[in-house]
């Protein structure tokens, strides 16, 4: 059974969802990708993520789709650089000549000096957590590509954004927040689906939960920086895993888990409880 859960997930096929006029959401299996659109200069844009392996050649098509044959982002911007949000990323470098940003905390990860802890398995009984030893964790060489985000809080090549340090799942973990309309890009510092389990990521039943328990190294920080989304009130909510949520519903639930985090997030054992 869980061989045919596991299937499902990997061969579900992608589809586009228009967040807002200039956010595209692309959905892969188990995770999303983004790619954001200049406001200042509609002909340019941005990709946040970079998928798990073997999802270039669908992200390559969906900005052709777009934007037109042989065109490439100004920049690539990590939320942080676990696989599956790095996993395509040197097959993009290979077609484009575009800078890579992280926070500088993360860089270690990605310049080949240090790896992530692996996955702990024992955090619930959820499919995806039990097979979470099984993801890969080690550090990603991306050379003289990648650089530390700017220090003044602002996104390369998208203006009125900023980024914001939200530690816990990993140590460099950015979220993306435009204070204009209150939209917020917000990774892995919290899901909209219960990721860890396969049953949950099937049916996309949209319900804001912590960040992916298996891979989360920290949870007083990672508690920590919920709040810190919380307080910012967003409007509209988009996360590397799970569908777009906004209004009421994303205001009562993202206040719900910043109140309750202990019993809804933090899982009961696990290798990085502190």
């Amino acid at each position: 059974m869980h061989e045919n859960i596991l299937q499902q997930i990997t061969q579900r096929p992608m589809g586009y969802q228009q967040v807002t006029p200039d956010i595209m959401l692309l959905e892969f299996p188990l995770v999303n990708v983004f790619i954001v659109v200049n406001s200042e200069n509609k002909s340019e844009w941005v990709l946040i993520g970079a998928g798990m392996a073997h999802t270039a050649k669908d992200i390559i098509q969906a900005a052709e789709e777009r934007f037109g044959k042989g065109t490439q982002p100004k920049a690539i911007i990590l939320t942080h650089g676990h696989f599956d949000h790095v996993g395509a990323l040197m097959e993009l470098l290979s077609r484009w000549n575009s800078p890579v940003f992280a926070h500088e905390l993360e860089l270690p990860y990605l310049t080949g000096t240090m790896d992530y802890p692996p996955a702990d398995p024992t955090v619930n009984d959820g499919l995806i957590a039990k097979i979470s030893p099984t993801f890969p964790n080690k550090g990603l060489d991306l050379g003289n590509h990648i650089q530390p985000l700017p220090a003044d809080g602002s996104v390369p090549w998208m203006p009125g954004w900023r980024w914001i340090h939200t530690p816990g799942h990993s140590p460099g973990h950015v979220a993306l927040y435009r204070e204009s309309d209150k939209v917020l890009i917000a990774g892995d510092a919290f899901t909209t689906l219960k990721q860890d389990s396969a049953e949950s990521v099937l049916a996309k039943k949209k319900e804001i939960n912590g960040p992916p328990a298996y891979f989360t190294m920290d949870w007083k920080e990672a508690e920590k920086s919920v709040k810190t989304l919380k307080d910012l009130n967003p409007e509209i909510a988009v996360s590397s895993h799970g569908l777009p949520m906004k209004g009421k519903e994303l205001e009562e639930q993202l206040t719900n888990l910043a109140d309750n985090f202990a019993k809804i997030a933090l899982p009961e054992q696990g290798r990085y409880i502190q």
